[in-house]
């Protein structure tokens, strides 16, 4: 068999071994291994087994990524959600719908300090949730709300999986934060847009809020300070040049685990916050390697340089060949975890959109479509029928119907799909934050 059969074989093996239920790592590592071995050898293999994964994992740019996994387990035991959401209710709760456009806000802002979807979801869903029904929310708006919410965890900066983007497409990482930072703040607007239109179509799904006092006023910003003087370190570091992201991710744990401290986290709350961290810097490594072995396998194959030579020569425009990719995404979005898919895709991807002409420079394409990327995979988080999202925020909100949840997810799918269209017909709205840093 040639070296393209070889490797589409070992693609399809792998996914069999996904379906399987077997972890992604190691379906990724023995489809890697064996395909590996069937086109070098044995030798070869342990050649390369004995060096890559060892200054792989070595790697300085890889450090940021447990800094930014421990300031997010902190922050869910640091009890900023609580008072993120009451800030965000200050400027937003006398609305009508403005407890879920309290919700997207402070999932906006303590996105920007965890970095993970399905953790902001979960830690923001805990506080917003209880306050909505106790309001009398539609449990569609509520439960769907706080899905979408929570998407703005693995958008708006820092981000793990931009991290691991930039990595695998050799990209600066903090001019992949600052691309991302425009795109983050549209979806946040897009969502308050569409709860703005959902509770004037249903004027009873989302009440207004009541009238807040001066002195509740002045403790919900107060009590919020300490986490915006977090975030304006981190990213106003990264972004003014001061910090690496490294060095960021660093006084990120140090703010969040004093405001943690300070607002009651005992030994448990610290052990867990560890805990959690080391398990999910251990998966995350473990996916890394299997990645690895697996794209140098088909780096041997030629299958990646295959494919882009197949598609540049279709006569399709880039565009219409950047749509297919991208609804490929959305689709593997729905079974396969954010990290996972990147790690396993962008090789492929990446050298057929490079081959391609946006008018761009090779760098801001690059850049340009690591954001689209997200953003389609971050949509996947909330599609029907499997949006992991969607998933989490019914399990919380206990006698929720699914499907009430589905429903109320397609106000903010509708605007992903605008916004998607948006920054694929004017890319500058991505990149202009580039020029002015």
């Amino acid at each position: 068999m040639s070296g393209p059969v070889i490797g589409m074989v070992a693609v399809a093996a792998m996914l069999a071994m996904m379906a399987l239920r077997i972890p992604i790592a190691i379906s990724m590592f023995l489809a890697g291994a064996v395909g590996y071995v069937s086109v070098s050898g044995w030798i070869p293999l342990l050649g390369y087994l004995k060096t890559s994964p060892y200054y792989q994992m070595s790697s300085y740019s890889l450090s940021v990524v447990p800094l930014f996994l421990l300031m997010g387990h902190l922050a869910t035991h640091s009890g900023m959600s609580k008072a993120l959401f009451n800030a965000a209710n200050v400027a937003l709760g006398r609305f009508r719908g403005g407890l879920s456009m309290a919700s997207i806000g402070a999932c906006a802002m303590f996105g920007a300090i965890c970095g993970s979807s399905l953790a902001t979801a979960a830690t923001m869903g805990q506080v917003a949730l209880p306050e909505m029904k106790r309001r009398k929310y539609s449990d569609a708006l509520a439960t769907g709300t706080m899905a979408a919410g929570g998407t703005l965890g693995i958008l708006i900066p820092p981000s793990v999986i931009l991290v691991i983007y930039a990595i695998l497409t050799e990209q600066n990482v903090a001019k992949m934060f600052l691309a991302a930072f425009v795109p983050g703040l549209l979806a946040a607007a897009g969502y308050l847009i569409a709860i703005a239109i959902y509770v004037r179509l249903n004027p009873e799904a989302g009440p207004a809020g009541e009238p807040l006092s001066k002195l509740q006023i002045r403790e919900a910003l107060l009590g919020s300070a300490p986490a915006v003087v977090v975030f304006v370190v981190v990213i106003g570091g990264i972004y003014g040049g001061i910090f690496t992201p490294t060095e960021a991710a660093a006084f990120g744990v140090i703010g969040v685990g004093a405001i943690a401290l300070v607002n009651g986290m005992r030994w448990a709350g610290l052990k867990d916050a560890l805990t959690g961290t080391a398990v999910s810097t251990a998966m995350i490594y473990m996916i890394l390697l299997g990645a690895d072995i697996f794209n140098a396998f088909l780096s041997q194959t030629q299958l990646p340089q295959t494919l882009a030579a197949s598609i540049g020569g279709s006569g399709l425009s880039p565009m219409t060949i950047l749509i297919m990719i991208l609804v490929l995404y959305l689709v593997l979005g729905c079974v396969i975890d954010a990290l996972s898919m990147i790690l396993l895709t962008i090789p492929i991807f990446f050298p057929i959109i490079s081959a391609l002409d946006f008018g761009m420079s090779p760098e801001h394409t690059a850049i340009w479509f690591g954001i689209i990327v997200l953003i389609v995979v971050e949509v996947g988080l909330i599609t029907p029928p499997v949006g992991m999202n969607v998933f989490v925020i019914n399990k919380l909100a206990g006698d929720v119907p699914l499907a009430d949840s589905f429903k109320g997810v397609v106000p903010f799918l509708i605007s992903d799909f605008v916004r998607v269209a948006l920054l694929l017909a004017f890319p500058a709205i991505t990149l202009f934050m580039l020029e002015i840093f």
